[in-house]
């Protein structure tokens, strides 16, 4: 156990560099590959989450599992994923993030390997909850390795650029595996076996790349720290020296900060919706609007697409136009995120409107799960405990999560008619569901989100 802990420890600060020259020109080059690779790693990894959802359908359709045993099965993900984010986002914050990184994702890669392998609930269900908490790596190293080589002015635009590593995973995911489920290589396996070979293939190539590129805190490699470097303003401009008691300290002072559970529970509610979209949104579009796998999925695509210039959008907005303030710009894209949702759900059939509407929809999301997804609770909690902030964010976000999958999988099974076709002995028996709870559902966890997201207006950045 000490020899799996001191591989995983964050490394001893290195003698100190003297010439300037050489300081900036490391930290140019280190901060330009760790954005690149936190933003293109996290995203491959989210891969090797989303699988279950575009497999959802063919797996019913062949009889596997029920809509409700589907629905506990990806239920068991996102508990896996709170509690894997809220106790790795605790350990993050004294780990060596490029091992802790690219462990966690190549583990989710040998459990999506698995699953492919399962047909029995029970087994499937502890893949996916393990597979859940390995995921929980990724998000707590990836904001620690952001508080250590960006500084607080510039944090929202980082944020937001990395924030579009879940559209770039949900892209890859609903397009790319939508594709090969729909017209996988012959000869070789179940179609919906491919979308959990693929992920896990994707996922050995992210947890490669983390390994080889990312970097652990500036001082590992004799750097001042990015407060000193960037002449951050107060006292994270001295340095900062890596001390457990001290982190642990300011970690439980995360949990008695009140504007911290407000945040967590705006998160939460948002989740429901975000995932609600994600799980069912494609099985919605097939089983009520009528298209095919590949269509619906393509239509997702477009949701996730947009995603990328909204996390963009917000940070950038919400530190230049309203001064690093985040309530103003939940606001804003939380508007944007609820409206189009009626119009998906109650507008009309058509192709143009449905697309039109799923772009400014994912458009406003990506801006609501930067900011409450961690960039808005990182802003209010000491710097150095970034990791133990996203995780407790992340506990309550995917608690939402999870149950929102179980809920909305029992409200769409307990809806289910069976009609019998009268031609013959052997007449097949249709199912069909009906959406309109599961639906209220969802667009009142998102106005409760709005509601609390905007409810903290003066709350401001600590020091």
């Amino acid at each position: 156990m000490k020899s799996i802990l001191h591989f995983f420890a964050a490394g001893p600060d290195a003698p100190r560099l003297t010439d300037q020259a050489e300081i900036d020109r490391q930290f140019h080059d280190h901060r330009r590959n760790i954005i690149v690779i936190l933003t293109v790693g996290y995203g491959l990894g989210y891969v090797c989450r989303l699988a279950f959802n575009v497999v959802k359908k063919p797996i019913m359709d062949a009889g596997i599992f029920t809509p409700e045993e589907v629905g506990f099965i990806g239920s068991m993900l996102l508990y896996g994923y709170a509690a894997g984010k809220f106790s790795n986002g605790f350990l993050a914050d004294y780990s060596n993030v490029k091992k802790f990184f690219a462990f966690g994702i190549l583990m989710s890669a040998l459990l999506n390997f698995g699953m492919s392998l399962s047909s029995v609930v029970w087994v499937s269900a502890l893949l996916w909850v393990l597979n859940g908490w390995f995921q929980g790596f990724g998000a707590p190293s990836a904001v620690v390795a952001m508080a250590n080589w960006f500084s607080n002015g510039e944090r929202g635009r980082y944020y937001g650029i990395w924030s579009t590593a879940h559209s770039i995973g949900e892209g890859l995911t609903y397009l790319g595996i939508a594709y090969l489920i729909a017209a996988p290589p012959k000869g070789l396996g179940l179609p919906w076996q491919w979308g959990f070979w693929t992920p896990a293939a994707i996922c050995v190539l992210a947890a490669w790349l983390i390994y080889r590129f990312l970097q652990d805190r500036p001082q590992t490699l004799g750097l001042p720290s990015i407060a000193e470097w960037s002449g951050d303003g107060g006292v994270h401009a001295r340095p900062i020296k890596h001390d457990a008691a001290k982190i642990w300290r300011d970690q439980l002072k995360v949990l008695a900060i009140p504007s911290m559970w407000v945040i967590a529970m705006a998160s939460s509610t948002m989740y429901i919706t975000r995932y609600a979209v994600n799980s069912w949104g494609n099985v919605y579009l097939q089983e009520i609007r009528g298209f095919d796998l590949f269509d619906a999925n393509l239509f997702i695509f477009l949701n996730t697409a947009a995603g990328i210039l909204g996390c963009v959008a917000y940070g950038y907005l919400s530190d230049k136009l309203f001064d690093a303030r985040r309530p103003p710009a939940n606001l804003i894209f939380g508007l944007m995120e609820l409206l189009p949702l009626v119009v998906i759900f109650y507008g009309p059939t058509n192709s143009f409107v449905l697309a039109a509407a799923l772009i400014v929809y994912g458009f406003g999301l990506s801006g609501l799960l930067a900011a409450l997804g961690g960039l808005f609770a990182i802003d209010i909690a000491p710097k150095r405990v970034a990791g133990a902030a996203m995780g407790f964010i992340g506990i309550f976000s995917y608690i939402g999560a999870g149950m929102q999958d179980y809920i909305s999988g029992k409200l769409i099974y307990d809806s289910e008619v069976r009609v019998v076709f009268p031609i013959g002995e052997n007449a097949p028996t249709v199912y069909f569901y009906d959406y309109t709870v599961p639906i209220m559902f969802w667009i009142g966890a998102s106005v409760v989100s709005i509601i609390l997201a905007t409810s903290l207006w003066r709350v401001k950045a600590s020091d």
